[in-house]
Parts: structure tokens; sequence; C-alpha cells
């Protein structure tokens, strides 16, 4: 066994392996998690759903370091499969290749080819960035994971910056909870997607993004990217199809622009990600804010060494109202508290709150730390409110966990 984990009786709590368990016979080394989650919402869901969701994960890893082609440059392979039983949702017992990859490294230029997960997001509230991958919404109501995306990647590395090329031959369809399951939305059924592309999941979808890192003087450091991208839309859109009772998915063409900045400036860290998309409903996003950290808090004779940081970041979208998406104009604030301690303890506290509409909000508190080298535990809360019906936070209003 790679790793091993217990439960945590908590709003919602996992143990997992931390740092993983390795198993290094060179030239590989495998390691992996196992996680027993818990998930424990406070009332029945809107389809009567049950309170209670026990699951159990599986993510090993595996890394090969291969000798480079011809005697030149180095190459390896990746894989990180995932799995996850679900003691109510049949829908989010599931699993996915995260990453199969053949890397291959010569001068400054970089192969990827296979499966793989590609970040490029640097707010805290939202992602408008990150657009290779589709989300794996069974998983998390934050957007972070994502589904292994088939992909060709070349990249080059200079003074001047980082240019990616991206092809991806093959679209992966969102996941949803089912109708048993929690966090789910009412009447979507997850095999019944339409495309506006007769060639469907096999469209071929290509993405370019130069990204550079630089200082600006001694106390300011910048980190910023721009992308385009040509292909299938990774957000459904939901529609009513002739006299069909239930909305289905629909993925269309999609062309955008996304860029993203984090610029550091002493105990400031600033932070934006915009989006102007071309698609069924053309549309502008942006995402923007910053971190003020306290470095070193303290009080009495032996003062504490703990970070506190304060998060505020604006949310907007163009759509207004119409938008399928939370954060159109929204306001978020956080409090980040890093203990700095050996465990390596951290808590965020956040919320939300929409500006056009005071009884519309949602809030999470992520919390995690160590018990040894081989055991961590991660316990995470959420909570939704809205009155309107055309709210998308409003399908989760009895989803708090």
């Amino acid at each position: 066994m790679i790793g091993h984990a217990a439960a945590n009786a908590a709003t919602d709590a996992t143990t997992e392996s931390n740092s993983f368990t390795d198993i290094r016979l060179s030239p590989t080394e495998l390691r992996g998690s196992i996680a027993l989650e818990h998930r424990q919402f406070f009332q029945t869901g809107s389809e009567g759903q049950k309170t209670a969701q026990p699951s159990l994960v599986l993510a090993p890893e595996w890394y090969w370091d291969i000798d480079g082609l011809w005697g030149e440059g180095e190459s390896a392979f990746a894989l990180s499969p995932f799995f996850r039983w679900d003691g109510m949702d049949d829908e989010r017992t599931h699993g996915d290749i995260r990453e199969a990859l053949y890397l291959y490294y010569h001068d400054n230029w970089e192969l990827r080819a296979g499966i793989g997960r590609v970040f490029w997001g640097v707010t805290e509230s939202q992602h408008l960035v990150d657009v290779i991958n589709q989300t794996d919404a069974v998983e998390s109501v934050d957007g972070e994971d994502k589904l292994g995306q088939p992909m060709l990647q070349l990249s080059y590395f200079s003074d001047w910056g980082a240019v990616d090329a991206f092809v991806l031959p093959y679209f992966r369809e969102r996941t949803f909870a089912g109708k048993d399951g929690r966090l789910s939305v009412p009447g979507v059924d997850p095999d019944k997607a339409l495309y506006e592309s007769s060639r469907k999941q096999q469209h071929m979808d290509v993405a370019l993004r130069y990204s550079h890192s630089f200082s600006l003087g001694e106390l300011s450091a910048w980190d910023v990217g721009i992308s385009y991208f040509h292909g299938t839309n990774r957000d459904p859109y939901f529609v009513v199809v002739n006299d069909l009772t239930y909305p289905l998915i629909l993925s269309m063409p999609d062309g955008s622009i996304r860029a993203g900045c984090a610029s550091t400036v002493g105990d400031w860290l600033w932070k934006a990600e915009a989006l102007r998309r071309w698609s069924w409903d053309d549309h502008t996003a942006f995402t923007g804010g910053f971190e003020y950290t306290f470095i070193g808090v303290g009080w009495g004779e032996e003062q504490h060494i703990w970070d506190v940081g304060v998060l505020a970041e604006y949310l907007y979208d163009s759509r207004g109202s119409d938008a399928p998406v939370v954060g159109q104009n929204d306001l978020f604030v956080g409090l980040r508290w890093v203990l700095n301690d050996i465990a390596g303890t951290e808590v965020l506290v956040g919320v939300s709150q929409d500006l056009d509409d005071s009884d519309s909000r949602t809030g999470r508190i992520e919390a995690s730390s160590r018990f040894n080298d081989a055991w961590k535990w991660h316990l995470n809360a959420w909570f939704f409110e809205a009155d309107d019906s055309h709210d998308p936070v409003y399908v989760y209003r009895r989803d708090e966990w």
C-alpha cells in the first residue's frame, strides 16, 4: 500500500498521506495517496438527498526518467490515475487519467504529449484563464479540480519569456452530480450533450500562450501571461430542446483571449485575470484584487511567527444578471492564516457577496495541517444563500456543508 488515511468527523474532512510515501526504484519514482473523505450536510437536499456523503479516493503517481533521444536532452514519462468511490452519488464514483505524459527536454525546448493538466490561474475567488482542461465538477464547487486533457504541448523558453503552443484533439465533457447526489443541478442529464460542431468531441482545439516573469526594481516582481484559445467552450450552456422537460448541455465553438498577472510589491500581492470571449454570448469578464500579508504577527513576551493575509477581489461579468455563473458583480473578501509551524497549518476564510442582491452570497473555510510526514488532514466548509430562483447560487441553497 503506497499511502494510507483515516477519516476525521467534521463538516467536510479528509485525511490523506502528505507529500506521499515514495518508493524509489531508480530511475523511477512511485508515490501516491489514499484519502477517506466525509461530507456532512446540514439539511436534506432540494430533491430529498441524504445528508451524509462518505467517499474514498485513490491517487497513485508514477514517474519514469528516460534517456534522451539520440543521447541529447532528457525525456521522462509521468502517469497519474485518479479514482473516487462515493457512497451516495453514482455519478461521483468515477475514475480519470489526470496525467499520462511523455516529456522531452532539449536546450530551450520542451515537448509534452499525452494527457495532462495545465493551471494558469492567479486569483483566489475564481480562475478565468484556466481554459485547457475541463472542470471535474463532481469533485468540488470551486472549479479547482480538472479532468485530464489529451494534448500536444510545445514550449520554448528564453530570457524574454516563454511561449506555449497546444493542440487539443479531444473534448472532455464536464462532470455533474447525479440526481441522488448533493450539489447537483436539477434536471441536468450529463449524458445528453449537444454540440455545435458536427465533429462533437473530436473537434480539434488549439491554444497559444506567452508568459514572462520579471522585476521592476528591488521590491517589485511580476508574472504575466496572455493566451488565445480556439475550440469548444469548456463552460456548458443549459437549454431546453423541443418538448424535453430537462435542460441539456450545449457546447459551442469558443474563441477567447485571456490574460493574467500577479505582482509582488513589498508585502502586497496584486492579482488579476481577464477574458474576452466570442461564443454564443460574447462577453468580457474580470477578477482582480490584492492580498496584503502581515508577517510575523505576535504579541506578548514570546512573539509568534504567524503570517496573516487580508484578501479582497472584485468579480465582474458583462452579461450581468443573465450570466450563468457566480461573480457577475461580486466582492470577495477573505483572511488567510499561516501558522508557519512544522505541521504546515493554514486556514483560509472567505465570503463572496453579490453587489446587486444583498441576499445572495457564498462562503467557505479551508484548513489543512500535517500529523506527520505520511498523514495530513483537510477541512472544507461551504455555505450558500440566495432567494432569487434565477440566481446560480439558488440551486445550492440547501447544500451547505
